[in-house]
């Protein structure tokens, strides 16, 4: 790796962290430079990661390594930036600006600390993403969950304060079952450093490898309930449904911190040839297809958009399990691709939520009447005839176009990277067959319930649409502001690109899925990373007293 995206490596963590500090500073008198400051780090932490992703995609076989403290690994603090950590890096950093960005039309100001939580979830983010030690990642993920805490809270009132009482609850007992795992997993194998632990693995006696794969089901469980599989799902929608808007998209990010630790962490420790290989893959697979199956029952019960979005969480969560369980990389490199693609959609889909609740809630109800008298033989068709009916105000098209591609995102259909997700996934998995992993009749169950999700999600999407768009009454078109528009046509458009760069896009997931379940280059490029030598160190090897 290039000496660049070694100092690279560190910016998206201690930028949020140095912001949110000058946020605090700045107080709340100071609302204009307290925006400008949470976009432009925001902004900033968006264009470190892009440079780390190109510094990640031309070294393929390598991953980037930050010593923080300037000790070799496993003894001292290890950031690792290889494909996959730089791709989640650019998928935070474009949610998170758009989420910022529709903030500042005014839910940024309901509360004094929205900014400096927001960089604080930003921070977490990131570090859960770049850190390769267990014990960090749980720092990291207890910096994100308490940010979470008072984001989620972000706005008062009663609905938000009960989902969100119940949303820190079952965080607080996967945090305790997290450090539970670590305490066993330290026990068995002596380390926590992740690339120690996966070199040590096929090391563990078969006499202690029961105790290990304990450890490893219990970190898994506290995963599995941050990436909301059933039957550990139950707080996701109603605590999504109540945050507000720029939170909600922001908390799509949050399930999939989950999914990407288990696809680290299960490649890691269970690569092919280990003792251990494959362990836990069917119950990856089980449960996978069950939140599948929950998410798309949700669906159809679903008459608010915001509950809608939320199960569509739940769709993408079960997708990505149900693609790691069949433990192939050409599952894994289609996943990746879908996760970006779900994602960005399903944040958009969150912040169209309060837009388009508000057609029929703004002003007067009542629009003015057109006087025109027709004659009873009058051809309404007829070019020569008059043409009867009212302009669409533009705010109004702008949302119904909008959520048409929403939609189509969402449910996977032509011609946008929703189908070309899922064209994708559903080759690989027809490829597959019946791989290590996966029972024979994986693959259709797969299948099956992905087509049963998007038809769903179809259902869904049209009987919301029909509710806001058409029958809507005759109500006046809704305000919106520039920046609530920019955003959620900023996350379309990367959706937009993502359909256009398919090709290259799928090259770099096929590529970060062969790394990840050959996790070689990603332990040697650790465990070989050395410390630099200071002044002291080469004076006293030269001969000389420190």
């Amino acid at each position: 790796m290039s000496q660049l995206l070694a100092h690279l490596i560190i910016v998206p963590i201690v930028l949020p962290l140095v912001s949110a500090a000058l946020l605090l500073v700045l107080g709340d008198k100071r609302p204009r430079a307290k925006s400008l400051v949470n976009l432009c780090a925001t902004l900033l932490c968006l264009v470190a990661a892009i440079a780390i992703l190109r510094n990640a995609n031309a070294a393929p076989d390598t991953a980037g390594v930050y010593l923080g403290s300037n000790w070799d690994a496993p003894f001292g603090i290890v950031l690792v930036a290889d494909r996959l950590s730089a791709l989640m890096l650019v998928l935070v950093g474009v949610v998170s600006f758009c989420a910022a960005l529709y903030g500042e039309a005014a839910w940024a100001r309901v509360g004094v600390y929205f900014h400096p939580l927001f960089q604080i979830q930003l921070m977490g983010l990131n570090g859960a993403f770049l850190t390769g030690d267990l014990f960090n990642l749980f720092v990291f993920f207890e910096v994100m969950l308490a940010a979470s805490y008072g984001l989620q809270l972000h706005g008062s009132g009663r609905p938000r304060v009960s989902a969100g009482l119940h949303y820190i609850a079952v965080n607080l007992l996967a945090s305790s079952l997290f450090l539970i795992g670590l305490a066993v997993l330290y026990g068995v194998v002596g380390t926590l450093s992740m690339a120690d632990v996966a070199a040590k693995f096929a090391l563990v006696p078969a006499g202690d490898r029961g105790l290990l794969h304990v450890g490893t089901a219990i970190l898994a469980v506290a995963f599995l309930i941050k990436a909301a599989i059933w039957p550990l799902n139950a707080w996701l929608v109603p605590a999504y449904a109540a945050a507000s808007a720029p939170v909600a998209a922001l908390f799509a990010l949050m399930t999939k911190v989950g999914i990407y630790v288990l696809i680290r962490l299960w490649t890691l420790f269970f690569a092919e040839g280990s003792p251990s290989a494959h362990f836990g893959a069917p119950v990856f697979l089980y449960m996978g297809l069950a939140t599948i199956a929950v998410g798309a029952l949700g669906l159809l019960s679903s008459l608010r958009l915001g509950r809608v979005a939320g199960f569509s969480v739940l769709v993408s969560s079960g997708t990505l399990l149900a693609a790691l369980g069949m433990g192939v990389a050409s599952v894994t490199s289609a996943a990746l691709f879908y996760m970006l693609s779900a994602t960005l959609a399903v944040s958009a889909l969150f912040l169209l939520v309060e837009l388009v609740e508000r057609i029929g809630n703004d002003g007067p109800s009542e629009l003015p009447e057109r006087d025109i008298e027709l004659d009873p033989d009058t051809n309404l068709d007829d070019e020569e005839g008059p043409l009867v009916g009212r302009a669409l105000p533009v705010s109004t098209a702008l949302l119904g176009l909008t959520f048409m591609v929403c939609a189509l995102l969402v449910a996977g259909l032509p011609p946008l990277s929703g189908f070309v997700a899922k064209v994708s996934l559903l080759t690989a998995v027809l490829g597959a067959g019946g791989a290590a992993g996966a029972f024979a009749s994986a693959p259709w169950w797969i299948i099956g319930l992905l087509l049963l999700s998007g038809l769903s999600a179809v259902i869904a999407l049209s009987r919301t649409g029909i509710r806001h768009f058409w029958a809507t009454g005759r109500r006046q078109a809704p305000h919106m502001k520039d920046v609530e528009a920019a955003s959620v046509l900023m996350l379309v458009f990367s959706c937009v690109l993502l359909t256009v760069f398919a090709e290259p896009v799928l090259r770099y997931t096929s590529a970060t899925a062969a790394g990840l379940h050959a996790p070689t280059g990603y332990i040697t490029s650790v465990l070989s990373k050395k410390a630099r030598v200071g002044p002291t160190r080469a004076l006293v090897d030269a001969g000389g007293s420190p």
